[in-house]
């Protein structure tokens, strides 16, 4: 039997070599203990934000809608909202309880602009005109008339934006009177001469009067003069004139007059002794009559008690002629505006004279 060759090794090489196998084995045991799928962490594959966001919400990682809050410079706050409807003041938690409220996306809020995106407080809107006017019956039909235009223009222009028809009576002889009257019919409404005629405690009425001194043939030619300055006009009624609509010749001669021009007449019954109505049946002509006058204490609450009383006749008749006055133009038109759309709902029409269901035979 052969003998085996001996090997004969440095005692340096043996420590080296004993120093790789030690290393060896040192990193093989290493690996052997490492748990599976760790990697090792290094700048380059640190988590995602998404990723350390899906650590922290689990509840994330199932539903893939859910993203991360976005960062904000702006800090939130608790800022108490408009009362609702039942008057109880909430603040912004007590809107997440809401099943209706619809979550705002995405929103930063800014606060310079807060006043701009703040809805006004209910109570702000939740105010209305309540008159209690009654429902209209009979069909009832309002007329409104508005004496002694002519002398302000600036006047009559509120009541020509007033959101239903009317009728002005418009003044001769002054500096606005034949602008006045253009005015009117441009804005579609309704022109009438007011005629003035002399009063039992006046005299001086202004230019164009129709006085009892005065013969026929003066009275038509004034009739005539005035019609013409402001016309084409739709009737007359009259100015004043307490002392001639109780003179029946007179009356007679103005109501035949306006019977053959084809022009209504309207009686203001500043007297109670008017003989309109009987010199109207006497000759067989047809005329209108004031019922109210609104205006003659210039306050808002006469108005309104003026035209409620209005009301109680135009459902009773059908209709009621009211009166008011260009010169209270610094409360009359704001009022009328105000009173309108509850009047609308109510069912009442509104008219002009000439059109009116109001005329008398």
């Amino acid at each position: 039997m052969a003998r085996k060759r001996k090997v004969n090794i440095s005692k340096g090489k043996a420590f080296f070599l004993v120093l790789v196998i030690t290393a060896f084995c040192g990193a093989l045991l290493y690996f052997m203990n490492k748990p599976s799928g760790e990697k090792t962490k290094t700048k380059d594959n640190l988590p995602s934000i998404a990723q350390r966001f899906e650590d922290e919400n689990p509840a994330a990682s199932q539903n893939p809608s859910v993203k991360p809050d976005k960062p904000s410079s702006v800090k939130p706050s608790r800022t108490e909202k408009p009362s609702d409807s039942s008057g109880v003041s909430r603040t912004s938690s007590d809107s997440s309880s809401s099943q209706n409220t619809k979550p705002q996306e995405n929103t930063v809020t800014n606060p310079a602009n807060t006043t701009q995106n703040t809805p006004a407080p209910a109570t702000q809107n939740t105010t209305t005109s309540n008159f209690n006017f009654p429902k209209a019956q009979n069909k009832a039909q309002l007329i409104f008339v508005f004496d002694d235009g002519g002398q302000n223009l600036n006047q009559l222009q509120k009541f020509l934006e007033l959101p239903f028809p009317i009728t002005v009576a418009v003044l001769p002889g002054l500096s606005h009177s034949k602008e006045s009257a253009q005015k009117i019919r441009k804005s579609g409404n309704e022109v009438m001469l007011h005629q003035p005629m002399q009063a039992v405690s006046k005299t001086n009425l202004g230019p164009g009067a129709i006085t009892s001194d005065m013969t026929d043939d003066q009275i038509l030619s004034t009739l005539f003069t005035n019609i013409t300055e402001i016309g084409p006009v739709a009737g007359i009624n009259n100015h004043e004139g307490s002392l001639i609509t109780a003179d029946e010749n007179k009356m007679a001669l103005i109501l035949k007059f306006t019977s053959e021009n084809e022009l209504f007449f309207l009686d203001s019954r500043t007297n109670v002794e008017t003989k309109v109505p009987y010199v109207a049946q006497e000759m067989g002509f047809s005329y209108y009559e004031r019922n109210i006058f609104l205006d003659n204490v210039k306050t808002k609450e006469n108005a309104l008690a003026e035209l409620k009383k209005g009301l109680a006749l135009a459902n009773k008749n059908g209709t009621v002629i009211m009166i008011g006055h260009i010169w209270s133009a610094d409360f009359l038109p704001a009022f009328l505006k105000e009173v309108y759309p509850e009047l609308k709902k109510q069912g009442y029409r509104f008219s002009v004279v000439s059109k009116s269901d109001a005329l008398k035979y």
